[in-house]
């Protein structure tokens, strides 16, 4: 039998939530994730703020503080119909200028308008994205095989359908929910009850890890690179991440760098 890792501090389920382009109904959702201690991503375009319905520079910092800031490019154009340059510059610049907000690296990202070619995952890897997500959805609780082109569980439009599957889903261990959307939705569709449902039904419980997408990427590739023995009675665990494995009825921490017993 191998080994059974578990998500931090051992929880068993995993959700992310995912928002973009950085518009002010994003202060009435952090609110709702907040009382119900949810975490989100927000991929946000540098240049557009202060424009329409676009957030303020100014509340970045703030607004976004417990949740990741990620990338979403500066301007929002079809990266993969842009020259190399272009592209080049659309995701430094937003990095860029994300970082002065933010004061951390930002390594994550989304595609505008979900699309992507092979010549833009390139581009994005060389200039230090890590992870973005397209608007591909696939229904289902696995892992993303390739995190350059990363497909969500759902649109926020069927978050309760999928939310209450989720709760019940036991069908293979570690399963992650990944919910996306724009937060000005909501007010077009005059639906903000369905995310306070959603938080209500999903939110405070002690069986599910609630990360941003910058967390979990990390968390699964220290999963994919932890070192066991033939045996399967030892591991090493090379990254930056403490794992969690259980050990009989016993939940335990493995640290960055450390050689742990894990099977008698």
């Amino acid at each position: 039998m191998g080994i059974a890792f578990l998500y931090p501090e051992g929880k068993l389920k995993a959700l992310t939530m995912s928002y973009d382009d950085g518009v002010r109904q994003d202060r009435r959702l952090i609110e709702i994730f907040n009382r119900n201690g949810l975490k989100g991503t927000f991929h946000l375009n540098y240049a557009t703020f202060g424009h329409g319905n676009r957030l303020n520079a100014d509340e970045v910092h703030d607004l976004y503080q417990g949740h990741e800031v990620a990338c979403h490019t500066a301007t929002h154009p079809f990266l993969e119909r842009q020259p190399r340059t272009e592209v080049i510059r659309e995701i430094f610049e937003d990095r860029r200028g994300l970082e002065s907000l933010c004061g951390y690296p930002v390594v994550g990202m989304s595609y505008p308008f979900g699309t992507w070619n092979e010549e833009v995952v390139a581009i994005a890897r060389a200039a230090g994205i890590v992870y973005s997500r397209d608007t591909r959805t696939t229904g289902g609780f696995g892992w993303p095989q390739e995190f350059m082109h990363w497909e969500g569980t759902c649109h926020h439009h069927e978050m309760l359908e999928r939310g209450r599957a989720f709760l019940d889903f036991n069908r293979h261990p570690l399963p992650l929910m990944y919910v996306w959307g724009h937060a000005y939705e909501f007010d077009n569709d005059d639906n903000w009850n369905e995310m306070e449902e959603f938080a209500g039904m999903m939110g405070n419980r002690p069986d599910i890890w609630y990360a941003t997408n910058l967390q979990v990427y990390r968390y699964i590739q220290a999963i994919r690179a932890a070192v066991t023995s033939v045996d399967g009675k030892t591991l090493y665990n090379p990254s930056a991440e403490t794992l969690w494995v259980k050990k009989g009825d016993t939940i335990l921490p493995v640290a960055p760098g450390e050689t742990r017993a894990i099977a008698e």
